[in-house]
């Protein structure tokens, strides 16, 4: 039987769908559970609808802030005691989020920048996939120190990144597997030739299509720093 004490874990999700069953499935594996019951509380509230983050920083879209407000009350109201976003791009507001919350939101960047301090000389270099909204916010650099990353230049950004993640065969269009890992593997060891010791899966999307393929650097996944601190946090006063 499930203990009182454990907390429950709140999935802000739709960011996209993909990333947001994939957070869910990354908790249920980073568990130490033997049977059903010893598995965690929790709640998905899956909200597709929140205006793309990208263009919302670009100045292109409607801010999601509202909408990521109301889903993150969703999730208080039905019982959750603290929030995961699997979106980078929306972090950029999180900050405003909480303020409108009295549960925490886990921030992912804190949790790259204590990763990336333990890992300390061996990731002295890290390229960064993300979307042009995360990297022209510059959250990037305010969490991580700009000394540190390698980022694609305009051409790299727009024609091969974007097209990765957003483009009509991209990520989120439900291409996961064949073409987009090799133009992925491609991407990354020019990261390699640029100096890079490993790769940010910023776009968390990234993440799931890498997972189980080899690529010529090691790839920091924020889903899964995330599910090991939900899960350690749910647990830490059992």
């Amino acid at each position: 039987m499930q203990s009182n004490k454990e907390k429950i874990i709140g999935i802000l999700g739709g960011m996209g769908p993909e990333a947001t069953w994939d957070l869910f499935g990354r908790i249920t594996r980073a568990t130490p559970a033997e049977k059903d019951s010893q598995h965690l509380h929790v709640i998905v509230d899956s909200n597709p609808k929140i205006p793309d983050r990208t263009k919302a920083i670009l100045g292109e879209g409607p801010s999601p802030v509202d909408a990521m407000i109301a889903t993150g009350k969703n999730l208080e109201r039905a019982g959750a005691d603290l929030i995961l976003i699997p979106c980078m791009t929306a972090h950029y507001f999180i900050e405003q989020v909480q303020l409108s919350l009295t549960i925490p939101v886990v921030n992912g960047f804190h949790l790259m920048q204590r990763y990336l301090e333990n890992q300390g000389i061996a990731y002295s270099k890290v390229a960064v996939i993300a979307t042009t909204g995360s990297l022209q916010s510059k959250i990037y650099p305010h969490y991580l120190g700009a000394d540190r990353l390698i980022c694609p230049d305009e051409n790299v950004q727009q024609h091969e990144v974007m097209d990765l993640i957003y483009g009509p065969s991209g990520i989120k269009a439900g291409y996961v597997s064949g073409p987009v890992i090799t133009r992925l593997n491609r991407l990354i060891a020019r990261f390699e030739t640029l100096g890079a010791d490993a790769v940010i899966a910023g776009c968390t999307e990234i993440g799931l299509v890498l997972k189980g393929h080899p690529m010529p650097l090691p790839v920091i996944d924020p889903l899964d720093l995330m599910a090991q601190e939900a899960v350690q946090l749910a647990l830490s006063s059992v």
